[in-house]
């Protein structure tokens, strides 16, 4: 298989230790594990000529963006060749008109902004890192827009994909909708390179709102803001960005961060629309959070400002991570009901205290997703069995709860142990699905699904 490979690729195939090495780990704690080869395609169908030789020689394939995923999805847990997508990041078309683009799997989000500068338009979807738009199509991606602006399930609209056994199909369309046939874009949206390799991406893009402002406030308690979030969601006052920070990782965002932000439950908050839209968002909002014992809101309305003030938010893990050094993150999300966030999250305060660990808070609470960065000591058996034991804690309250064990990380092979109590029967579907379309379990094998390990790859 890799004589084939450099046959046809050339320098564009590696086989060297450190290459593959950075493709078998992405920014989670869980164990990495390299694949035998990584190749770089520069086209579809190229990756559909590498996919038909995989399946000739029963290899496995990991696809792989840039390795900013948070549940192991990139590991190759069987071996086998890694598709870096990388250098197919080419915008391939902007429709201003319709407001949306189609684009390369390896265009990163921030990539593709900058390509929409003098548009007017934006890409929505946020989730921090600058992923490529492949993979938050992938992992089903979100981030601190959702809440109004949707993820990336409302945001694309159809997928190139490549099949296990090398076809390529394209789903969806460019109509805003459509009632024919099975939605094969939702199906490809969220399955994590188990399914195809997803080669191309058409997304939703939205107009750029003639005002913005953004906005800190502390409260007292956490509960208090918690409350704050719930009411604003409810009044259905139409907030941009809506974050919450427990005062331990307010704390790690002002040391890494260089802010002075005071050190108590905070929520960061960011108002979209016409100016009189929004003085009178910022004036509801702030009403609420004053009935609930809240600072004044600490503004930030220029461009650099909050600029700053939200790239400290997306830093917040590198921020975690400054309260201890040496220590590793061990990252969790889950996501609940509205009706039900503040009861979760109050009660996952308790466990980190009794837990005896440090693991800040911090969420896109405004869809009921939060977050803990655990910190441990990776060689510590003791805390890295206590992480486990807060994880699985706050995993089944939010089940119990009607909430789901990730709300936007993914499951990769880090949450796979929850998938049956999430799901139920629904499980055996997703099974069958994953087995039709990929008999020989070649496509990123032992994520999300359990199943039989790959045939025998022919490494030759």
């Amino acid at each position: 298989m890799r004589d084939e490979l450099g046959a046809s690729l050339g320098s564009r195939m590696s086989t060297a230790l450190s290459i593959r090495e950075r493709h078998g780990q992405d920014e989670s704690w869980h164990a990495p594990a390299p694949p035998d080869a990584v190749v770089f395609p520069q086209t579809t169908e190229e990756i559909a000529q590498i996919v038909r030789g995989c399946a000739r020689h029963r290899v496995p394939i990991v696809p792989f963006g840039v390795g900013t995923s948070l549940e192991g999805h990139v590991a190759a847990l069987h071996g086998g060749v890694c598709i870096d997508l990388s250098r197919m990041n080419r915008v391939l078309e902007v429709n201003a008109e319709d407001m949306d683009a189609r684009v390369q799997a390896g265009v990163t989000r921030k990539q593709l902004n900058a390509a929409l500068k003098d548009t007017g338009l934006f890409f929505s979807v946020d989730p921090g890192a600058d992923a490529t738009l492949g993979g938050m199509a992938a992992t089903r991606a979100s981030g601190t827009t959702s809440v109004r602006y949707g993820t990336m399930r409302e945001n694309v609209l159809g997928l190139t994909v490549v099949l296990a056994d090398g076809r390529i199909v394209r789903t969806g369309n460019r109509a805003r909708k459509s009632s024919t046939g099975y939605d094969l874009t939702r199906l490809f949206v969220g399955s994590e390179g188990t399914l195809g390799v997803i080669t191309e991406v058409a997304v939703r893009l939205h107009g750029v709102s003639p005002a913005m402002s953004a906005a800190v406030c502390a409260f007292p308690t956490l509960k208090a803001a918690v409350d704050t979030v719930i009411e604003t969601i409810q009044s259905a006052i139409p907030v941009a960005r809506i974050e919450l920070l427990d005062e331990v990782q307010v704390r790690g965002v002002n040391k890494y961060s260089k802010m002075d932000h005071a050190e108590a439950p905070t929520v960061f908050f960011e108002f979209h629309g016409t100016e009189a839209g929004v003085a009178e968002q910022a004036e509801m909002v702030g009403e609420l959070a004053r009935g609930h014992g809240a600072a004044d809101f600490r503004w930030a309305t220029r461009p650099e400002e909050r600029n700053r003030l939200w790239q400290a938010r997306h830093d917040a893990y590198y921020g975690g991570l400054s309260l201890r050094a040496g220590a590793r993150g061990y990252v969790t999300d889950v996501c609940v009901p509205i009706s039900h966030l503040a009861e979760c999250v109050l009660a996952t305060k308790r466990d980190i205290e009794r837990s005896g660990l440090i693991a800040p808070i911090v969420g896109h609470v405004g869809d009921g997703n939060f977050h803990l960065v655990i910190l441990v000591d990776p060689n510590d058996a003791d805390e890295v069995a206590r992480a486990a034991s807060l994880n699985e804690q706050v995993v089944r309250r939010a089940l119990a709860h009607g909430g789901t064990c990730s709300g936007e990380h993914g499951v990769g092979y880090g949450k796979m142990a929850f998938m049956s109590e999430e799901h139920g029967e629904a499980l055996t579907l997703m099974h069958t699905i994953k087995f039709a379309l990929d008999p020989h379990n070649l496509m990123n094998p032992g994520k999300i699904i359990a199943g039989s390990a790959p045939s025998a790859a022919t490494a030759s």
